[in-house]
């Protein structure tokens, strides 16, 4: 199966525009959670910015905007406007963090689950294989875990099932393998180390290898499979009836996890009960599909070639 479409195209790279990152299916984000003016609305992912405008531009002056993100460069972004609130953490602690700010329920969820074109084009931060820096990817500079850590000190069996799952990569065992001798004597701590000691064992196209296998280790050094697990089994809990939650996602396991969640209130691995049944949901899903960017917009942004939107409802009671 070709999984290329789920990596980012770093050859040609969308181009960020002056809001520091381009917002994918911005339209169609704004429609699907169908904004009240006074309405309580979160972006689980603020980046740039450009999602969070085109909900404050639906908001009346009783709406409030309550927007996430982990990372610290991110608030450069943040408009003067004080129906927004922002919360320097992960998405994860979402129901935690409304309560701080004396919300308990609201009336929409967005999240862009998609690295942002500036954290790739910030050599420093280690996530891109354009660059040489040290191989870092935290998108919280506040956490200890890193890429070089993990490349120095995970054993051959974690790290071959960390590029399997999460990057897919075809000869995932040997990669592990050649990486664990390899450090016995020289210890990878940098982009180009990295690649230079592991070429031999690269399979088809550079590129993209070196693309998924980033990939993989930014997904480890961020937990961004068990963050997203955990924010979407909060999202029923937190809406109103009839709220609404939207999710972008960029790689098929992700997009599986929020179809799972969406569907059965769970994802995959979760057990059935003794009659073989799901755990029930107090979501239904809006879209059967998938949404994908129009060819218009994946013309102009390659970000959103890969890009998935799924939309859900609380039922209403």
């Amino acid at each position: 199966m070709d999984h290329s479409a789920d990596i980012p195209d770093e050859q040609h790279g969308s181009t960020p525009d002056a809001d520091y990152h381009v917002p994918v299916m911005l339209e169609e984000c704004i429609a699907a959670l169908e904004i009240k003016p006074d309405g309580i609305y979160v972006d689980c992912t603020f980046g740039g910015g450009g999602h969070s405008r085109g909900i404050l531009k639906k908001l009346g002056p009783d709406g409030k905007l309550i927007v996430f993100d982990q990372d610290a460069a991110a608030k450069i972004n943040l408009p003067d406007d004080g129906r927004m609130v922002f919360v320097q953490q992960n998405f994860r602690h979402l129901r935690k963090f409304l309560r701080v700010n004396k919300v308990l329920a609201v009336d929409g969820i967005l999240a862009d689950l998609g690295v942002s074109s500036h954290q790739f084009d910030e050599p420093e931060r280690g996530f891109s294989t354009r660059f040489e820096a040290k191989l870092d990817m935290r998108m919280d500079s506040r956490q200890q875990l890193t890429a070089a850590h993990i490349l120095n000190t995970y054993d051959a069996a974690a790290l071959h099932k960390l590029f399997e799952r999460y990057g897919e990569v075809t000869n995932a065992k040997t990669l592990a393998n050649r990486i664990v001798t390899i450090r016995k004597t020289n210890p990878i701590e940098t982009v180009n180390q990295f690649r230079q000691a592991v070429y031999d064992e690269v399979k088809g196209n550079p590129h993209k290898y070196f693309a998924q296998v980033f990939q993989a280790l930014r997904i480890e050094v961020n937990d961004e499979i068990g963050s997203l697990k955990e924010m979407l089994a909060q999202v029923a809990e937190v809406l109103k009836s009839g709220g609404r939650v939207a999710i972008i996602s960029f790689h098929s396991l992700e997009d599986r996890i929020v179809k799972q969640f969406f569907r059965h209130g769970g994802d995959e691995e979760d057990k059935d009960d003794l009659f073989g049944n799901k755990p029930e949901t107090e979501l239904i899903i809006i879209n059967k599909k998938p949404i994908v960017a129009s060819a218009e917009e994946m013309k102009q942004n390659s970000r959103s070639r890969s890009a998935k939107l799924r939309i859900a409802a609380k039922k209403t009671f």
